[in-house]
């Protein structure tokens, strides 16, 4: 039996952004960069593989470490040739680590049927290519890309490696633009995204470096101007058109352009993804709490996907990985799609049993207009300082209990919506619903009164509950003989209503009518 597939696609403890997906031998494989949970820094732990069936897209396997930052001989790793690498000197500081951290990484099947992994230590300005005879991993350190003559470039930006391996070729897609010049760049242009083809060994450089879609520099007067590249690159065929996707200026999309050759120059089609829904129909408040944004394109069978990440714990680094299902229109076109709970579900979930709220594709306080860019740190490098109005997807540790299985599942935590203040909306999309559903049961701490409503945050109202630690309702469930106890609002309770008899398919959006509460699952029987 299919397992239902939701968003985030991982368990929930899982943070692997920034993630390109492809399909080897049946099985859908994502390759990411790698968060720690509550990290205060990008991309801090290994790389780590996972991959489904391409007929089950909700039963993930993890593969284990696929590649270790220590393996690159930039982090020390043994090597037989150093010379001419250029690296410079940084201070490494994020988290109490003394190595240079793995960015966001490729993966092809080159020439010879093996699988090579394209990487970029953090602002190094090399990237590395590391191999393995299967897409499951482990990969080992292979080389760096080089000019012919052994060197390593020492122009433009290499970073956030895409890779394509074909017939006519091997091309290397790379490209970033900070906000800031980094130590041992400072003179550099930012043209846009670059490509290189590469020779059959899969990381020498046998052409010159070619701007293919145009960045900060170069976008003024082109059609890129409105939505210039800055970093993200991915690049996939589909049918007699490349694309390639990247992140805008923007930072929160994904954008893409189309050629009809891998070297481009690629025209700028639109925007794919928000993962604030921004831009969607004309959309200028976002729905999620916005943040830097990275993904691929991937057909899978019949359907095709756009995979991109989301913000949890209200900063901007701690990722989850996300994908919806796109539409590729005869014109070559792909419309924006609006982001989901149900992901790679292939339809909407039906409206039956418990669903854990760290699925909510929309979670706002209760201004809108104040709804923007996660947390981060200012530009003094200062604490990170999330506001008291924020709702967040965060967790909390319980006390493991179960089998082995369950364990591994939950990581010994308890995944919930945070500080859900009067006015606030989490917002899940979407689910069928066959007018048998009678009733509708909240997972809740604190106290207050939540309202569920169809389609939108202004719509039909189908339930209505209210928490009150000091009063035990007959519809209430209590989970602990403490529950109900005047002072013991801490706890958490499940508290069931009656749900409007609806049919049809719909989005269920949770808004709170009065106090604060946290909010850990609803089920629906």
């Amino acid at each position: 039996m299919k397992k239902l597939a939701f968003n985030p696609y991982l368990p929930f403890w899982e943070l692997v952004p920034d993630a390109e997906p492809h399909v080897f031998d049946g099985r859908v494989y994502v390759y990411g960069s790698h968060d720690r949970r509550n990290g205060t820094s990008f991309c801090i732990d290994d790389y780590a593989g996972w991959s489904a069936p391409v007929d089950d897209l909700g039963n993930w396997r993890y593969e284990g470490v696929i590649y270790r930052k220590d393996q690159d001989p930039i982090n020390g790793a043994p090597y037989e040739d150093r010379s001419g690498l250029g690296i410079p000197e940084f201070d490494r500081a994020f988290e109490g680590e003394s190595l240079h951290q793995l960015y966001a990484p490729d993966v092809a099947k080159g020439p010879d049927g093996r699988y090579y992994l394209y990487y970029a230590l953090d602002f190094v300005n090399i990237i590395s290519v590391a191999v393995c005879d299967t897409p499951a991993g482990p990969f080992e350190f292979l080389d760096y890309v080089r000019c012919e003559d052994g060197t390593i470039p020492q122009i433009g930006r290499w970073f956030d490696p895409a890779i394509l391996s074909e017939e006519s070729g091997n091309y290397l897609y790379y490209g970033f633009c900070p906000p800031v010049r980094f130590p041992g760049m400072e003179s550099l242009e930012i043209p846009g995204a670059m490509m290189v083809r590469l020779a059959d060994d899969m990381h020498t450089i046998i052409s010159e470096p070619k701007c293919v879609a145009n960045g900060c520099d170069t976008a003024k007067g082109t059609c890129y101007e409105a939505h210039p590249f800055f970093e993200a690159s991915s690049i996939r065929k589909f049918g007699d058109l490349y694309y390639f996707v990247y992140s805008s200026l923007q930072g929160n999309e994904l954008c893409y352009g189309t050629a009809k050759t891998p070297e481009g120059p690629f025209e700028y089609r639109g925007v794919i993804v928000s993962n604030g829904d921004l831009g969607l129909d004309g959309n200028e408040l976002a729905v999620n709490y916005t943040g830097n944004n990275h993904g691929g394109l991937v057909q899978i069978r019949d359907k095709t996907y756009i995979f991109w990440h989301r913000q949890t714990h209200g900063t901007g680094f701690n990722r989850q990985g996300c994908a919806d299902e796109v539409q590729i229109l005869k014109d070559g076109t792909i419309p924006q799609i609006a982001i989901t709970s149900c992901g790679l579900n292939g339809g909407p979930l039906p409206a039956k049993g418990q669903y854990q709220t760290y699925i909510a594709c929309h979670l706002t306080e209760a201004d809108r207009t104040k709804v923007g860019h996660v947390a981060e740190p200012g530009p003094d490098g200062g604490a990170i300082v999330i506001p008291e109005e924020w709702p967040y997807i965060t967790e909390e540790e319980i006390a493991a209990a179960g089998a082995e299985a369950d364990l591994f599942e939950n990581k010994g935590l308890k995944p919930y919506i945070y500080n859900l203040r009067k006015g606030a909306v989490a917002g899940f999309k979407s689910f069928a619903f066959d007018g048998t559903e009678k009733e509708i049961t909240l997972e809740l701490r604190g106290e207050g009164r939540m309202e569920v409503r169809l389609d939108a945050p202004e719509g039909a109202l189908a339930a209505e509950v209210t928490a009150d630690a000091c009063k035990k309702g007959s519809t209430e469930a209590a989970v602990s003989a403490e529950t109900n106890v005047c002072g013991k609002a801490a706890l958490w309770r499940e508290i069931a209503a009656p749900l409007t008899t609806t049919t049809g398919e719909h989005a269920l959006y949770f808004v709170v009518a009065e106090g604060t509460l946290d909010f850990a699952s609803f089920t629906i029987r």
